[in-house]
């Protein structure tokens, strides 16, 4: 149990809904001022998102239809892990080649955030891929609409400067990119 004086003890938590890639949790929570309420919250497993380049250092993205927004998304191969991964970085490789086809030479670990934690309790492990080729034909889930599309570091870096790209995911991997990795 946490001992800082700003947590909150759990008395009881249950599942109020679940779906294939999330379940949506209540928990009957303490609160330190001694008073109970209830707090709600999305759980879902780690997710892998990676910035793809090629040989020629282009980044290989995605365009995606996205039903909550309603458009095509231009952003980075992403997806949850799976129960039989060996690890991380076994997740981003089958991610990358699921959604774009591709295949990297080298994958290194980039950052991870938890990218909602006021309301979720996701965390997303972001790679960078190097080398990465054509090596199979993509294998989407039911649900997903990708068409693989490669464009210039800095046409990516334009695209979230003027807000064209919105994905919180691409635009947290393109700025830990951008800030601490691309002059190494």
């Amino acid at each position: 149990m946490p001992t800082d004086p700003l947590a909150w003890e759990t008395l009881e938590e249950r599942t109020s809904y679940s779906c294939p890639g999330f379940d949506v949790l209540t928990e009957t929570v303490r609160l330190p001022d001694g008073s109970e309420t209830e707090f709600d919250y999305v759980s879902e497993p780690a997710s892998v998102c990676v910035l793809p380049f090629t040989p020629d250092g282009d980044v290989v993205c995605i365009e995606e239809w996205r039903q909550a927004v309603s458009r095509v998304n231009l952003g980075l191969p992403v997806g949850g892990t799976e129960p039989e991964d060996d690890d991380l970085e076994a997740a981003a490789r089958r991610e990358l080649a699921e959604e774009t086809g591709h295949e990297a030479e080298r994958l290194e670990p980039l950052i991870t955030v938890e990218p909602a934690n006021g309301f979720a309790d996701s965390v997303m492990h972001f790679f960078v891929a190097y080398g990465c080729r054509p090596a199979a034909e993509q294998r989407l889930d039911h649900n997903e609409s990708i068409r693989p599309t490669e464009t210039t570091l800095e046409e990516l870096t334009e695209a979230v400067r003027t807000g064209e790209i919105r994905d919180g995911r691409t635009v947290l991997a393109l700025s830990y990119y951008r800030l601490f990795e691309a002059d190494e």
